[in-house]
This record gives structure tokens, C-alpha cells and sequence, in this order.
């Protein structure tokens, strides 16, 4: 009996009547909830090439209100472009013509 008594007078050193003594564990619950669903919005979207350091990769990104942006990943670097109409004009080389027939289909004429 005499052992009993000593170790229930030591305890833990945490009061049992504390009600926020849970919330540590709650907000580590979070932290994992949150590092999983990361991973697996990564994993299911094959992101996994921005995290590459040898990856090379154009991604074209339109908004709602029609402005384009041009976002190229080549090795660690990293570029993003605005597109305007301004930006796009005067940019490669005619390369020929193309034609529309009646029948719905196209023809392209190199130069």
C-alpha cells in the first residue's frame, strides 16, 4: 500500500484539471494533417518537378479576365512573363500562311 500512496503523490506533474492540456496535442494533429495533405496535392497534381533541380518545364496560365501569364522553369532558375498584346507584337518570324476552306478544315502555305 505504502508503494501506491508514493506514486500517486509524484504524478506526472501536469494537473489533471487543466483543460488546455490537450491543445498541444491538437495543434500537432495539424501539423501532420497539414504536411500530408501538401505531399499528396504534390503528388497528385506531379508537382514534383518544381522541386527538381534538372527539370525544364513551360507552364501558360490564363485569368479570368483573359490576361496570360507565361511561367518557364529551366533548371533552378525561374521566370514569369505578363503577357499583353503590347508585349506579344513584333515577337518571331512569318513562317507562311494558313487558309481556311469552306469545308471547316485549314491548309498552311509555307513561305
Amino acid at each position: 500500500m505504502i508503494y501506491l500512496r508514493s506514486r500517486q503523490k509524484r504524478g506526472t506533474g501536469f494537473s489533471d484539471n487543466d483543460p488546455m492540456a490537450g491543445v498541444a496535442n491538437l495543434f500537432d494533429l495539424g501539423l501532420v494533417f497539414i504536411v500530408g495533405l501538401l505531399i499528396a496535392l504534390f503528388g497528385a497534381y506531379h508537382l514534383e518537378d518544381l522541386l527538381s533541380q534538372t527539370s525544364e518545364f513551360t507552364l501558360v496560365k490564363k485569368s479570368s479576365d483573359g490576361q496570360i501569364e507565361i511561367i518557364e522553369k529551366k533548371g533552378k532558375k525561374i521566370d514569369a512573363m505578363k503577357m499583353t498584346k503590347e508585349t506579344a507584337k513584333g515577337r518571331g518570324q512569318r513562317l507562311g500562311t494558313a487558309y481556311k476552306l469552306e469545308n471547316g478544315s485549314m491548309i498552311y502555305i509555307p513561305d
